[in-house]
């Protein structure tokens, strides 16, 4: 006689969705499978570890303090860590790095006003975008 067993679903889990970031400056976006209930700090982790082990360019590293997720159609504020993925109903995001703290130094002005007016627009990930667009364009 054999006996199959069946796996419980845990209700708290929640539903389970392909999440899509794409890492500006990267070749395409990263995908896996998240519970909607998932913390966005723990999918940061997650994509970060994703992205090195598939040994991708530019290396990020691996604090996830250092890095913010955006939504970028549903609004410009990077996403709070302690939101759950699941709570604006998308699964494609933007993983880019927190901005440096500004030096006042006088060769870096041009960046240091572009900094402070994608601050002021709230849309610093689209200025970093086409930053990076920018030097794709500029280096082929």
């Amino acid at each position: 006689m054999m006996f199959v067993c069946k796996a419980k679903k845990n209700p708290a889990a929640g539903k389970r969705l392909l999440v899509s970031i794409t890492v500006l400056g990267s070749a395409g976006p990263i995908r896996f499978v998240a519970s909607e209930n998932d913390l966005v700090a723990a999918v940061i982790d997650t994509a970060l570890k994703s992205y090195a082990r598939e040994g991708r360019l530019p290396i990020l590293g691996s604090d996830l303090n250092n890095f913010v997720l955006y939504c970028p159609n549903a609004a410009t504020e990077a996403l709070s860590p302690w939101d759950t993925i699941g709570s604006l109903g998308v699964r494609n995001f933007v993983l880019c790095k927190k901005p440096a703290e500004e030096k006042a130094t006088s060769g870096d002005g041009k960046q240091a006003a572009e900094a402070v007016a994608a601050r002021k627009s709230g849309s610093i990930w689209k200025t970093l975008f086409n930053k990076s667009l920018n030097a794709k364009v500029m280096s082929h």
